[in-house]
């Protein structure tokens, strides 16, 4: 009885088993202590220069710096503010959108190609194209921003649309559903219930574009965020401040996924009716 007892829980190695909130917290805690002991042990082996691979604790001791010298807060609240616009502008009108043209044969013939090659486009060909249109530097950073989001997320929503399923839509012509409620009754709640966590899985897009989007200045010398003093440290050789960066990004992340998930849940609840968390 007592072998048994201390033998690891069989639901831990399930395929697509589900863990205990507790449980998924603890090795959370645990993977992270994992990748620091062996990122530590990485440069000890290597004896890797500080200026080329920092520790952690090289890091660590980047913290002060950047945030009494270099105004560490300040800069990733401003990273913040244009990446949040950016997503929110690129919502704003890709979900509409992307809704209507699902909704319609021809609209959907007309743009869908053509959307689909959108994808492909370096965002950094058009800078010349945002600095012409947006006289306000910051919007501007918010609009580039937001096409890098708007471009995944206009066939994501479309495709959301396609999704609704059969059963929700037989059952509504059965009733006789007229059309807009057809729309508001079946289409609408398919939708909604995806596509806050379909901005969750686009959003780090527009962080991948922050350095780019913070180095358009209309006056020189001007630059602000945290994306470029990430840039300008790997540039002159001062990794342990860049990687700094990266990691305050890095959290900047989670706790936006999990805000995400926290919408997500007030507007969606059925969607955890009977969930473990």
């Amino acid at each position: 009885m007592a072998l048994k007892k201390r033998m690891l829980p069989a639901r831990w190695f399930d395929l697509r088993g589900q863990l205990k909130s507790g449980e998924k917290k603890m090795f959370t805690l645990l993977g992270t202590v994992v990748l620091f002991i062996a990122w530590q042990l990485i440069v000890m082996i290597t004896n890797t220069p500080k200026a080329v691979f920092p520790s952690p604790l090289d890091v660590l001791t980047a913290f002060p710096v950047l945030h009494f010298e270099q105004a560490l807060v300040r800069e990733t609240l401003y990273s913040m503010y244009l990446n949040y616009g950016g997503m929110f502008s690129a919502a704003l009108f890709a979900i509409p959108l992307g809704f209507y043209i699902g909704l319609q044969p021809i609209a959907r013939a007309m743009t869908e190609k053509q959307l689909a090659v959108f994808r492909y486009a370096p965002l950094m060909v058009l800078i010349g194209v945002f600095i012409a249109l947006f006289e306000n530097e910051d919007l501007m950073k918010i609009q580039f921003l937001a096409a890098g989001i708007f471009v995944y997320l206009l066939p994501t929503t479309i495709a959301r649309v396609d999704q609704t399923r059969k059963v929700y839509l037989d059952t509504a012509y059965t009733c006789n559903a007229s059309r807009s409620q057809l729309i508001w009754t079946v289409y609408y709640p398919s939708v909604r219930e995806q596509i806050i966590q379909d901005i969750k899985i686009l959003s780090p897009i527009s962080w991948t574009y922050i350095t780019i989007a913070e180095m358009l200045s209309y006056t020189p010398g001007a630059l602000n965020g945290i994306g470029r003093m990430a840039y300008y440290a790997g540039r002159f050789g001062e990794p342990d401040k860049a990687i700094a960066c990266l990691l305050v990004i890095f959290m900047v992340a989670w706790i936006t996924d999990k805000c995400f998930d926290g919408l997500d849940w007030l507007i969606n609840r059925h969607k955890y009716v009977g969930r473990a968390h």
